[in-house]
């Protein structure tokens, strides 16, 4: 049976907001009793979870991270910039997984709620007037990482996707100077949408005709990226594309073995430029050029920015735009 603070308080002949003061490190207690409860802690192994703490300290020192995909190599390195922040400013993380799914980020946000979390970072594919909802009921502050907010209503930490897919759909164009291929994901998921409107911008203001059947919307996974280019390389009633851009690395790397079972080369046939610089990007062959979205540091930025809100700091900007580039590597001309 797990101590409690009344079992403290009685070893230690103290009342429980005495032992709580202790804990929270009030300096309204006198030495002697402070140090008599402390040896009285240690003695039974008192562990004060947070939420306790927070009764008395009306913070629970601990964020909670809503995460749409824990095995994902993007996820995994913005949620070590969060946590290492975190750490920083002594805060815990509670991380949980949602599967991109609507229901369940409802769910989860809301269980974040009950464990009294001091402020939320979210990531997930689309915020909907739900989210909206209960993150204005939340009475805590929620800061959104590498997720678009299109009314910008809450506080927000991204590149900008409309520009960097312009720029990779302009760098093919330049190449080819015929239309790249565009593999994505589901619209549903706003920064898709956003890499969309980057791509019919790069194609318009380059003046090409536009064929809808070179633009392939599949799940955003390694097989997702194999079927999108086998549906276009199989139609004959489309000429091959001399290039594709796609919305996510692991798409890529499936883009890529999908042209080599094909029979074809990448870059001599077919260039691909990738989206977000993630480990696998150096792990095909050949390496992937794609765009670097700054993981670690949209992570780190978002998590400090939550501290700021948290700790009622001043915010000078809460819609925060992160530098990009193409890295060129051996995937492309």
């Amino acid at each position: 049976m797990s101590v409690t603070i009344y079992d403290v308080a009685r070893e230690a002949n103290v009342s429980m907001a005495t032992v709580s003061r202790v804990v929270n490190g009030n300096p309204n207690v006198k030495p002697s009793t402070r140090k008599k409860v402390l040896e009285t802690i240690e003695r039974l192994g008192y562990r004060p979870n947070a939420v306790a703490r927070g009764l008395a300290s009306k913070k629970t020192t601990t964020v909670g991270a809503i995460i749409p995909d824990i095995s994902s190599a993007f996820f995994a390195e913005l949620t070590r910039g969060i946590e290492d922040i975190a750490t920083m400013y002594k805060y815990n993380i509670i991380l949980s997984n949602s599967d991109q799914n609507k229901e369940k980020e409802i769910h989860l946000i809301n269980t974040m709620l009950e464990k009294q979390v001091d402020g939320i970072v979210f990531m997930g594919g689309d915020v909907t007037k739900e989210h909206i909802e209960e993150f204005k009921t939340a009475n805590v502050p929620v800061v959104l990482a590498a997720t678009h907010d299109e009314n910008y209503e809450l506080p927000s930490v991204n590149i900008d996707y409309t520009r960097a897919a312009y720029e990779a759909t302009n760098r093919l164009i330049e190449t080819t100077n015929v239309q790249p291929a565009f593999i994505t994901g589901d619209d549903e998921i706003q920064s898709n949408g956003l890499k969309y409107e980057g791509y019919m911008k790069a194609l318009k203001d380059a003046n090409i005709e536009i064929d809808e059947r070179l633009i392939v919307k599949k799940e955003c996974t390694y097989n997702g990226g194999i079927l999108g280019i086998t549906q276009i390389l199989k139609d004959e009633e489309i000429a091959r594309p001399k290039s594709v851009f796609v919305a996510t690395d692991e798409m890529a790397v499936g883009v890529i073995h999908g042209i080599q079972d094909e029979g074809l080369k990448v870059p001599d046939d077919i260039e691909v430029i990738g989206f977000n610089n993630t480990r696998v990007s150096l792990m095909v062959r050949p390496t992937l050029t794609t765009i670097v979205q700054p993981m670690y540091d949209i992570g780190a930025v978002a998590m400090r920015l939550l501290t700021k809100y948290m700790n009622k700091e001043e915010v000078d900007e809460n819609t925060v735009i992160l530098p990009h580039r193409i890295i060129e590597r051996d995937s492309t001309k």
